[in-house]
């Protein structure tokens, strides 16, 4: 199932993307689409929520390195959430760990926002 996204605002910086199933490169336009979203909203600070799911392929890495891309040149902070043990092992083998905040769910990452 590839991956579907809805963006929820919260507070007038700060938005959250949730990720809905496999996050591969077919979900590219969508996860652009929702970042986009998120900063036309205003957001300055975005959570991605990856509690939902349950795969991710090299070409999803990949499409998170472009929105860190996209994000780095509007100023944007990102920060991620939910991720699996596995997932927090390849952030950390990517490097990922380094440009995104990581924590545990929604909250902890608002909290910090």
């Amino acid at each position: 199932m590839t991956a579907t996204f809805t963006v929820q605002p919260h507070g007038t910086q700060t938005g959250v993307i949730f990720v809905h199933g496999d996050l591969t490169g077919a979900a590219e336009a969508d996860l652009m689409q929702a970042f986009s979203q998120a900063v036309d909203a205003g957001a300055k600070n975005l959570v991605l929520d990856f509690s939902d799911m349950p795969f991710m392929n090299s070409t999803g890495i990949g499409l998170l390195v472009t929105l860190l891309v996209r994000a780095n040149r509007t100023g944007i902070r990102l920060a991620a959430c939910g991720l699996s043990t596995h997932y927090r092992e390849i952030f950390m083998l990517t490097r990922l760990e380094e440009a995104f905040q990581i924590f545990s769910n929604v909250e902890e990452a608002l909290a910090a926002a």
